[in-house]
């Protein structure tokens, strides 16, 4: 069925109410999510609801946690949230990388001790907004990766994310996890009852898995490319590289480290990374816009062997979806729909999304 966003919003809103989290913290916690559900991101938007629940059933999240500057440059920053959910955090911390930006050309934010933020691409998002190049990165409450040739998860799936504007064309979002595919596709096709393809995670042994269920459980993730044949030391390296910003830079957890791990995991240490580069700092006004305009022209002119097929470049899917679910609502499935129901009976808040199927 499909559900508007103001009702998933008012919905969404409703368990966070329950849990008591502050008012301002639920607006955006809200906003990431819709945002995320309607840009076609499921998932990574109101499909978490569940594993917050646990999380903060477990006692990892502080729903008021308390965000504050722990070292403080002109251009650089370390933010401690306070153990708080992600979303307010990450919008703390990317409108921080912001002003830091526009007084000095550069901004750059490290965060710890906070939760899961949601799709790292939002937080690009935020600063290509204000007309700069902006990146994203985030680590994970626990590991998901294998390590190419390992059998046993020693990284998060460790997103990345980078946006820059261009003037006549949308901006360029990239939005990619550093595994094959997000720990959120496999809930997908768990819930649907659906298999993976294979190259997506493995089993225990080592070996690749189609069961959604098991590899859902399983939490054995490849790194992007799948296999040493089809470059997936490239996709453990990068996810290297979002642990060491995230992790070792800010002072946060370090999923694959068991000593590290035992210590910090009581309460949420995931680390976060925002950087902000104005191009304005080395080109002159409009001259990166109308180059990066030029390159995007020219990918989107690139010849294909299915005109139903165009060439697109990162962030015009997202569009499309955009476009679409304002007008149509949000696709949500039978399970999401039984998840969200749960969560909010147990929340004790009111379940609003039986309206759509009245």
């Amino acid at each position: 069925m499909n559900i508007s966003a103001e009702l998933l919003r008012q919905q969404a809103a409703e368990i966070l109410i329950s849990w008591q989290m502050p008012q301002d913290y639920i607006d955006t916690v809200v906003e990431v999510m819709i945002d995320t559900d309607l840009r076609g991101i499921d998932s990574h938007g109101v499909g978490m609801f569940s594993g917050y629940q646990m999380m903060r059933g477990v006692g990892r999240i502080i729903m008021d946690g308390k965000i504050t500057i722990a070292r403080d440059l002109p251009s650089i920053a370390l933010v401690d949230g306070g153990h708080g959910l992600g979303h307010p955090v990450g919008v703390f911390a990317t409108d921080l990388a912001i002003e830091k930006c526009k007084q000095t050309g550069i901004g750059a934010v490290a965060v710890r001790n906070s939760n899961h933020y949601g799709a790292a691409g939002y937080y690009a998002k935020r600063i290509v907004g204000n007309g700069l190049v902006g990146m994203s990165f985030t680590g994970t409450p626990g590991p998901g990766i294998v390590p190419t040739f390992g059998k046993k998860a020693m990284l998060g799936t460790n997103p990345i994310a980078f946006a820059a504007p261009a003037k006549r064309n949308p901006p360029f979002i990239l939005d990619m996890a550093t595994s094959t595919v997000a720990i959120g596709k496999l809930s997908i096709a768990q819930r649907l009852g659906v298999p993976i393809p294979e190259g997506w995670a493995l089993d225990k042994d080592g070996n690749p898995v189609t069961d959604s269920t098991i590899a859902r459980e399983g939490r054995l993730l490849t790194p992007l490319g799948g296999s040493r044949e089809q470059g997936s030391h490239k996709g453990y390296g990068l996810a290297t590289m979002v642990d060491i910003l995230c992790s070792t830079l800010a002072g946060a957890l370090i999923p694959g480290v068991e000593t590290h791990n035992e210590r910090e995991l009581s309460k949420g240490n995931v680390g976060h990374f925002f950087l902000a580069i104005d191009p304005k700092a080395l080109r002159d006004d409009g001259e990166f816009e109308d180059d990066l305009d030029e390159l995007i022209d020219a990918l989107h002119a690139t010849p294909t062997n299915d005109p139903d097929k165009p060439v697109m470049v990162a962030g015009d899917p997202e569009i499309i979806a955009y476009e679409d679910r304002v007008a149509n609502g949000i696709p949500i499935s039978d399970g999401l729909f039984a998840e969200l129901k749960k969560v909010a009976e147990a929340s004790n808040a009111p379940f609003l999304l039986d309206q759509a199927q009245g």
